[in-house]
């Protein structure tokens, strides 16, 4: 498991960047096939994605860096702002990318007219894929997205090669409730983690997957949001209820912990779990509101659409 895909010289192209890169391609080329046959303007479609890319991003960092400020907190200043920007060192926030490309949408549908559920319907396969090409990329980095020690049979026991996980297992441990060092030992003049966790990465791949495929029974709806907001709450739900109970993450408020080689390796609540709560009711809310509304009036043929 090596986090690097390329490199030469001093030049290097993670895995990470590489996968989600393949999962945003196919879901531009899957999003414009659609648009053309639902008769949506391509090119707009086209530039709002552009956009919406360079601003997810963004608040896919910045969402980070206010979630994990203990990572930062001791770096000193002005070091601790490249670190901040230093997408290479890995660290994004899928929440904060899903909320810097719905602004983009919004402004689209305030500035150039369009009809913004419509459009964002038309994003959620390329989230998916891109929720799949990222975990994938975890599992490449090693240390990121990693599960707590747990003595349940899906328990994974990750490779002595793999020396950025156990770096980031046994050595930098951000709160008391991922200490694992204990769990540690010093085996061919590297620490490793010899106990097993869960495979949380791996997860998270399949709850891509299972979204992948639900959004093209979801965009059968005839009902502009459908997909969008069954998209909302569905990764919610999967994303709280099974990667993150399990994930080793900072617990602002510990409801539960059980983690060890006798142990279940769960934890509640983690920050995602904290922030799903009013995402899974928001989403409930908005989709009992669509279906009351149901489909709207079909468009008059030769009306136009907004134009980039």
């Amino acid at each position: 498991m090596d986090p690097v895909f390329l490199q030469i010289g001093s030049f290097t192209v993670a895995w990470y960047g590489v996968l989600i890169t393949l999962g945003i391609v196919a879901g531009v080329w899957v999003g414009t096939r659609m648009a053309r046959e639902r008769g949506l303007n391509v090119d707009l479609f086209n530039d709002m994605i552009l956009w919406m890319i360079v601003w997810g991003l963004v608040g896919a960092r910045l969402v980070f860096v206010a979630t994990s400020w203990q990572q930062f907190e001791n770096i000193p200043f002005p070091r601790v702002l490249l670190d901040i920007v230093n997408l290479r060192q890995g660290g994004i926030s899928i929440h904060g990318g899903l909320i810097g490309g719905i602004l983009v949408m919004l402004y689209y549908a305030r500035r150039k007219g369009m009809d913004f559920y419509r459009y964002a319907d038309l994003c959620v396969p390329g989230v998916a894929f891109g929720i799949i090409g990222g975990r994938l990329g975890n599992i490449m980095n090693g240390t990121d997205t990693v599960g707590r020690v747990t003595g349940w049979p899906v328990g994974f026991r990750w490779p002595d090669s793999a020396r950025a996980f156990h770096d980031g297992m046994c050595v930098r441990a951000p709160s008391p409730d991922m200490d694992l060092s204990q769990y540690c030992q010093q085996i061919g003049g590297q620490i490793v983690m010899t106990a097993p966790v869960h495979f949380t990465q791996m997860y998270g791949v399949i709850i891509g997957v299972i979204l992948s495929v639900a959004a093209f029974f979801w965009l059968r709806s005839r009902i502009p949001g459908w997909a969008f907001w069954q998209f909302w709450l569905w990764y919610s739900v999967l994303r709280a209820g099974w990667e993150e109970t399990f994930r080793l993450n900072p617990l602002p408020i510990k409801l539960h912990l059980s983690q060890g080689l006798d142990a279940s390796g769960i934890g509640l609540l983690t920050e995602t779990q904290i922030i799903s709560i009013p995402l899974i009711i928001a989403s409930v809310w908005m989709l009992l509101r669509l279906r009351r509304r149901g489909a709207p009036v079909q468009t008059a043929p030769g009306q136009a659409e907004p134009t980039a």
